[in-house]
């Protein structure tokens, strides 16, 4: 992704900097990059509302990363099949035959790409495309891939809008930047993605009735499916769930550009048993609102009661969540990108159970510098359930209003990053 493909994702505005890793000598050989392993200084924000983990406290980055140099939105689900699939988007993919796919979601004709990995090192993976697939956004400017979940044989494919960049005077200058658009539905397929069938819901009629356009808030903006395991085997009730980012109204600390693809203000919980039947339909998902007296989650089927899980306001975005079945943790990754052109703060939560409390195990200022969409696939979690692979995409505008971007850690270049961590587990 470079600042030529991405228009929409285009912000500008302050931000913080300091390279966190020292002593680092990166070494490239075939698909791996290797440097000296460290552990990632944590640089915690004085209004952080996350308590310490106790269990988990810290990462180690072990030293080697994937070189991986194809488009980027990767968020793997790993199918009955034990093969891996994902959307991808703004690049392109090798077929089979040897050629290259290209996916750009805001061209026209405007189109999202799926793709397949099959293997079992995340070094040596092989991928490729099963093709593209139709996206229009109109009324909106953009429409790329978010929530992807292959269970029982169905591929749930979602997709959300960004509506048409607003135009806000910041300084002394005059800027465009895109609001975050609704989650638009789901299409289906039933051949591991060969074919599809088409979401009844469009961009002016989206699953949730959520309107994005000329900066009205969403609150489930770019949800992700919670990584279970092999087909969902790790669910705990059968359901399928949905986390995503977005902002209330009014909004107490506003920002310019508040909320985009990769910030925001609170994170929101939503969930559905999986079928064709019900994916797209409203009236079958439950909504995360809050806890009751007691402590417990109360669940909703009245989305204008739903809460929000996490509610860090100016210091929320892009999310994902993945349980690791054998420390029976769940693991949060969230991306604070705010104004989505320069350096990039993320951030990964723990918690015994998904509707919290979540607790901090470690901030990472300015991580890849310009690290985004990180989740972590469970198929790469070791036995113990302490070694992992970070899976990102990094660093699409690496010279942006002489804003200098540089891969931190190694390896954090655009594309599909992978990099192996461990849990400092107590």
């Amino acid at each position: 992704m470079s600042i030529k493909t991405k228009p929409l994702r285009v912000l500008v505005s302050f931000i913080f900097a300091n390279i966190l890793i020292i002593n680092v000598h990166p070494q490239k050989k075939d698909n791996v990059i290797s440097y000296e392993p460290f552990i990632w200084k944590s640089e915690t924000p004085e209004d952080c509302p996350f308590e310490k983990s106790k269990d988990i406290t810290g990462i180690l980055f072990k030293g080697t990363s994937s070189d991986y140099q194809v488009a980027d939105t990767w968020y793997f689900s790993w199918a009955s099949d034990d093969k891996l699939y994902s959307p991808f988007t703004d690049g392109d993919v090798p077929r089979l035959d040897g050629s290259r796919e290209l996916s750009i979601s805001y061209m026209n004709p405007y189109v999202t790409g799926q793709a397949v990995a099959e293997g079992d090192d995340p070094t040596n993976l092989h991928i490729y495309s099963l093709g593209l697939s139709p996206s229009p956004p109109h009324p909106y400017g953009g429409r790329y891939p978010c929530g992807s979940l292959v269970y029982n044989g169905v591929w749930y494919y979602g997709t959300y809008c960004l509506a048409p960049a607003g135009s806000t005077t910041f300084g002394k200058e005059k800027f465009n930047w895109p609001w975050l658009g609704p989650l638009v539905g789901f299409r289906t397929s039933t051949d591991f993605g060969r074919t599809w069938e088409e979401s009844s819901h469009t961009p002016e009629k989206s699953l949730f009735d959520e309107n994005g356009m000329w900066g009205y808030p969403v609150k489930i903006g770019a949800p992700h499916f919670v990584d279970f395991g092999k087909n969902m085997e790790h669910s705990p009730d059968g359901y399928a769930y949905l986390v995503g980012h977005g902002a209330e109204y009014p909004d107490e600390k506003p920002r310019f550009a508040n909320l985009s693809w990769i910030s925001g203000d609170q994170i929101f919980l939503i969930r559905v048993k999986p079928s064709i039947e019900n994916i797209n339909d409203p009236s079958k998902y439950e909504f995360f609102g809050g806890h009751d007296a007691s402590g417990h989650p109360v669940w909703t089927a009245e989305f204008d009661s739903i809460r929000p899980l996490i509610d860090w306001n100016n210091n929320c975005g892009c999310v994902t969540i993945t349980y690791n079945a054998p420390l029976k943790k769940y693991l949060m990754c969230v991306t604070d990108g705010w104004p989505t052109v320069e350096k990039m703060n993320s951030y990964i939560l723990e918690s015994d159970n998904i509707t919290g409390p979540w607790k901090l195990v470690v901030y990472m200022k300015d991580f890849g510098e310009q690290g985004y969409f990180l989740n972590i696939p469970s198929k790469f979690i070791s036995k113990d359930g302490k070694n992992m692979w970070l899976c990102y995409s990094g660093n699409f505008a690496t010279d942006w209003r002489d804003i200098k971007i540089e891969e931190d850690p190694p390896g954090s270049h655009y594309g599909l990053v992978l990099q192996a961590i461990e849990l400092l587990v107590q």
